[in-house]
């Protein structure tokens, strides 16, 4: 069993091969004074926008996003998983990749996937064999033909037939009791279970659980078969029916279709996300080849960073009934974190009575694709139009209670430009200023705040030689933190907490200013808990440089994790760029500072939320507080 790749080879690896040679063999680089660019091989563009720092040894597109080391561009140009990238970058260098030896307990998990993985694509093959040569085959081959399905899309897609009755897949391949368990750990077995929960002596245990359904096999972005839906052919319910979790398989994780779109698509300049097999089927029946579906469950935010690995666009498509309205409002609140510059997110909601399979096989490929160009609303006037549905934006209160819908689900965007152009669309549509909006946000966010449990407030961090008395005391008036200096017209910051980290990236000696991590993590914030994780590493690893940190990251937290920490590193890069291309080279850039003004921010909003916090004990006491509290709320009233 192959075991873990040590990171001590990927730190040596990375830092034996320059990025820019590796990115020059697949795209063609061209001196820019430090760094190299050319147009960005992940999206369409005329400009060059791709820039390859080799300082950094990390590249960034400013068009589309797209970023990451040496690991990462090999994962995305070549579409490999990270042990591939890996073996590949290696290879290039002429070096054999070391494994550790497992666990007991990792090679016990590794081989019970193992054994799920080639477990369903034995069925996923024992179903497609019924389609064909099943006795009761024909009224699933004449549903597939009444629906256009032709016998190509039928093979690219691996759909197969669950004939009637309750054992043909165990009769196959659950021959054995532990056969027949590890098809119950599949999803394709379930246990049979007397009233009482037994078992009846000299019955069988299982049965199938896909029985007279159509089989859609779901398979990861590797074209391995995890998990099946089925669509029944009489009257039984649920009328479509998906294989439950299981060890390889995470319904939230997975898109339905995303696999065959990349077969049939080197590039894909769009995907259609729609909610059903059928329609991801009938969509590719008519030479639509980008559609895919989400599995039974509302599209989430793993969806989205999926979807967009492998495209600039994704256009949702839903019924337009009241439960397509709720889905494409989940689908977008779910995407507004992600919308970097560059990408771009639309909407078409169908006639009611129509999806996909239906309206495609009317209209034709040709129309239905034009129909897309033409009413798929974007982002922006999709969302504004959502939530001022029986709002009159004549009155004040309507331009109010627009603004209060509006600008929380505005501030989950990233920073960049389309953050402020959807900010400036939100004044036009209400007549309030950027100031105003923002303490719109900020009441919200109390307001949101106050009903939810609040995780008890650490004490405040301590200098260092501070003592134990010194900290638990109420600070003297010279130990307030300066007030944060303010920001130049026109620069746009990250939120503090996300601050922190970029600036951490970029400068790792800064972790050796931060005594207790677990202050902040002790905060409840998830990025300061991101923040307290990479102070750590690096006080443990100093000697890690950005290139290096992000390639363990990506071994020990996951690709998702790591993607939050590269875009973060981008953000400060392209923040560097801007600063000199605005003039500013002729001021003096002091990361050090910066870093101290974001943590007198925290440590001025925590002592701001302990006032109100003291405020609100005293309230709701009716003025009862201990005398040391009182001392403290009336230092820090004073202060303020």
């Amino acid at each position: 069993m192959a075991g873990k790749i040590p990171q001590h080879f990927i730190d040596d690896l990375l830092a034996r091969v320059d990025i820019v040679d590796l990115v020059d063999s697949r795209v063609k680089l061209r001196k820019t004074g430090k760094n190299y660019s050319a147009c960005c091989p992940f999206h369409d563009e005329k400009t060059p926008s791709f820039t390859v720092s080799p300082d950094k040894q990390f590249y960034y597109c400013f068009g589309c996003g797209a970023n990451g080391n040496a690991i990462g561009f090999l994962m995305d140009y070549d579409r490999l998983g990270f042990p591939e990238a890996v073996e590949k970058l290696a290879a290039s260098q002429g070096l054999e990749v070391p494994r550790e030896q497992p666990s007991p307990g990792q090679e016990k998990r590794q081989r019970e996937a193992l054994s799920l993985y080639q477990l369903t694509e034995q069925a996923a093959d024992f179903y497609r064999d019924q389609l064909r040569n099943h006795p009761a085959a024909g009224p699933a081959v004449a549903y597939l033909r009444n629906r256009g399905v032709s016998g190509e899309i039928a093979r690219d897609f691996g759909i197969g037939l669950a004939p009637p009755g309750w054992d043909n897949l165990l009769n196959a391949l659950g021959t054995t009791p532990q056969k027949a368990d590890l098809l119950e750990q599949a999803g394709l077995a379930i246990r049979r279970q007397d009233s009482d929960g037994r078992t009846e002596p000299g019955r069988r245990h299982h049965y199938d659980r896909f029985r007279n359904r159509i089989i859609f096999p779901i398979r990861d972005q590797r074209g391995r078969t995890i998990a099946f839906g089925g669509r029944v052919l009489g009257d039984e319910k649920p009328k479509y029916l998906n294989s439950p979790e299981t060890p390889i398989f995470h319904k939230g994780r997975e898109l339905y279709g995303l696999w065959e779109a990349r077969q049939a698509n080197r590039d894909l300049a769009r995907l259609i996300v729609v909610e059903g097999y059928m329609d991801v089927v009938a969509l590719a029946q008519f030479g639509i080849r980008c559609a895919v579906a989400t599995l039974g469950t509302a599209c989430g935010e793993d969806h989205i960073q999926l979807a967009f690995r492998h495209t600039q666009e994704l256009v949702f498509c839903f019924d337009g009934d009241r439960a397509g309205r709720a889905a494409a409002r989940r689908a977008l609140e779910a995407a507004l974190p992600h919308m970097q510059d560059g990408r771009s997110l639309r909407f078409l909601l169908l006639p009611e009575g129509e999806d996909p399979d239906t309206l495609v096989r009317q209209l034709g490929g040709a129309r239905f694709n034009q129909l897309l160009d033409e009413q798929a609303r974007p982002l922006e006037d999709f969302l504004f139009d959502l939530l001022g549905e029986g709002i009159n934006l004549q009155t004040m209160d309507g331009r109010a209670r627009l603004s209060k819908l509006a600008a929380p689900l505005l501030d989950l965007l990233p920073e960049g430009v389309y953050r402020q152009l959807m900010f400036q669309q939100l004044a036009a549509r209400t007549g309030l200023d950027r100031d105003t909006l923002q303490e719109v946000i900020i009441a919200e966010k109390a307001r949101t705040a106050q009903t939810q449990p609040q995780p008890p407030e650490p004490p405040p961090a301590r200098d260092p030689g501070q003592t134990s008395a010194e900290a638990e005391a109420p600070p003297p008036e010279h130990h307030v933190p300066a007030p944060p200096q303010p920001r130049r017209r026109g620069q746009h910051r990250l939120p503090t907490e996300r601050m922190l980290i970029a600036l951490l990236l970029h400068h790792p000696h800064l972790a050796q200013q931060i005594d207790d991590s677990d202050y902040f993590r002790q905060r409840g914030h998830p990025d300061l808990a991101l923040f307290a994780d990479l102070v750590d590493l690096l006080k443990s690893r100093p000697d890690y440089n950005l290139n290096q940190l992000l390639g363990y990251w990506r071994a020990h937290h996951g690709a998702d994790s790591c993607e939050i920490l590269a875009r973060l590193a981008a953000s400060q890069l392209v923040s560097g760029v801007r600063h000199l291309a605005q003039g500013d080279e002729k001021l003096e850039y002091d990361p050090a500072a910066e870093f101290n003004d974001c943590l007198q921010r925290l440590e001025l909003a925590a002592r701001k939320q302990r006032n109100r916090d003291l405020l609100a004990q005293l309230k709701a006491s009716g003025g009862q507080l201990s005398a040391e509290q009182l001392a403290l709320l009336a230092n820090w009233r004073k202060r303020e």
